[in-house]
């Protein structure tokens, strides 16, 4: 699976843009504030609807316009596919793909497969349970389009009972309609509970073996899933948490709460581990994703390297580097330096300035 080529209006700080991308490595550089990362944002959202950076639709449009739009060419099995977003301040996104509307979300996801890497990813082992269920949430929607219908579906019920939680408040009789809520909860909310607990599985294990060459031999490690509520005992609890809902307003229980620890030697590296065992494993976590997601899908996923080369040492960065193979990758950076010091083969350059994409020719490259 490769992005052959894409184009933008009025995304972010682009008014226009068309670019060609090679199938093997594409490097952007430049300074920062540039545009570089917009176009890795662009591809992933042509991916999966969503900015990695949680951004809204009205804040990727360009500041001064209504409406913004991406056309995404993506090539698989030697068939090219192309995706059309028209992003909408005050409305929500239109669809197509081939030229034909499509209505859901779900009608995308999973049609292009990206895997995107950025510093922020780094610290996903020791920042908060928030950012682990965002890295699962993610992976899981591209591969699974049931999970991305139950998940989507939990979000609104929980949303929909947080804001009754708040009416009653003012109206007490709305109690009685809690229990309808609660059934659908636990309805979609086992089912992502479960879907949770096989995609770690499968990707311990993958991680085991990427680990362990990282550190050099010396560590292994295992992902353990931390449900917030086992399946059994969802409808109990949520029963047995009405009360302290009411008061904070707020579903207490459920898989909108699950964390994930990550575990080296019996200690949970979350909270006791070292930067670097934490990084480490950030970057095994990443390399295990690239190799789910081929096994999954028997094909390669379109890696984004959003700058964080210039966060690893050199021994991660030429394993990072010698891991990407077959796969298409595309890399942001600031200079070219640290690729020419690492013998590493590049098919394609471009140089960004505000907001311009300038292709560099073999000479001007070396």
């Amino acid at each position: 699976m490769i992005i052959k080529s894409i184009e933008l209006s009025d995304y972010r700080n682009y008014d226009h843009l068309s670019m060609e991308f090679s199938p093997g490595t594409n490097i952007l550089f430049g300074d920062n504030a540039q545009g570089k990362t917009n176009i890795l944002e662009a591809i992933y959202v042509s991916a999966t609807t969503k900015s990695h950076k949680g951004s809204k639709d009205r804040d990727i449009i360009n500041f001064d316009k209504e409406e913004a739009h991406i056309r995404t060419i993506i090539e698989k099995e030697n068939l090219e596919t192309r995706i059309d977003m028209h992003l909408r301040k005050n409305k929500s996104k239109g669809l197509a793909i081939d030229g034909q509307k499509v209505k859901k979300a779900a009608d995308l996801i999973g049609l292009c497969n990206v895997v995107f890497f950025s510093p922020e990813d780094l610290g996903i082992i020791k920042n908060g349970p928030s950012e682990r269920r965002h890295f699962v949430d993610m992976e899981l929607c591209q591969l699974d389009s049931f999970y991305f219908y139950n998940l989507s579906n939990y979000n609104k019920i929980v949303e929909q009972r947080n804001s009754l939680l708040k009416d009653m408040v003012f109206q007490p009789n709305l109690r009685e309609t809690l229990n309808i809520w609660d059934m659908q909860l636990v309805s979609y909310g086992s089912k992502i509970i479960e879907r949770r607990r096989l995609f770690i599985e499968q990707l311990n294990e993958i991680i085991g073996g990427i680990h362990h060459s990282l550190s050099g031999g010396k560590e292994n490690i295992t992902i353990q899933y931390e449900p917030d509520v086992e399946i059994e005992d969802f409808e109990k609890r949520l029963s047995e948490n009405q009360e302290r809902d009411i008061r904070s307003k707020m579903t207490t229980v459920g898989p909108h709460r699950d964390d994930f620890s990550f575990v080296i030697g019996n200690v949970d590296i979350r909270k006791f581990g070292s930067q670097g065992q934490q990084r480490t494993a950030a970057l095994s976590l990443k390399l295990s994703e690239i190799e789910l997601v081929k096994k999954t899908i028997k094909d390669t996923p379109i890696l984004l390297l959003d700058d964080v080369l210039s966060e690893l040492d050199s021994n991660r960065q030429n394993y990072l580097l010698n891991s990407i193979g077959d796969i298409q990758t595309i890399i942001t950076c600031t200079g070219l330096e640290e690729f020419v010091n690492n013998r590493f083969e590049i098919d394609r350059v471009y140089k960004v300035t505000d907001g311009t994409v300038e292709i560099m020719n073999e000479s001007e490259k070396n």
